[in-house]
């Protein structure tokens, strides 16, 4: 299995950002942002939400907010606030927001094909 990372900027509050490198997960559902990162950028949670892990391990974390551009688009999507030692992750609900599909032969990111019917 190879591993594919993709270089972001996140916003925050006013005119915060941060460039990090993002581990793309399409087998995570929301994007993680580490503890460091969200602070920095004034994220505040807006809820909770349980999220099982690979392993089977279940967890509960703090979702937020905020604005993500990659080299392939740019948007709006939900983020899981991390907790010390978590790193970056790109998932899938992030891609879906910003018409991005993983393409895991070539690991890279790619447009999507949307369909109608």
């Amino acid at each position: 299995m190879g591993l594919t990372y993709v270089k972001g900027t996140v916003h925050g509050k006013g005119r915060k950002t941060r460039q990090l490198k993002f581990l793309v997960d399409s087998g995570a559902s929301y994007t993680l942002l580490p503890e460091d990162i969200w602070r920095e950028l004034g994220l505040k949670p807006k809820r909770k939400l349980n999220f099982v892990l690979a392993d089977g391990t279940e967890i509960e974390r703090d979702v937020s907010e905020c604005y993500i551009e990659l080299p392939q688009g740019d948007g709006h999507s939900p983020v899981v606030l991390g907790e010390e030692g978590d790193d970056a992750l790109l998932g899938a609900v992030t891609l879906e927001n910003l018409g991005l599909v993983l393409n895991p032969l070539k690991r890279t990111l790619q447009p999507m094909t949307l369909r109608l019917t």
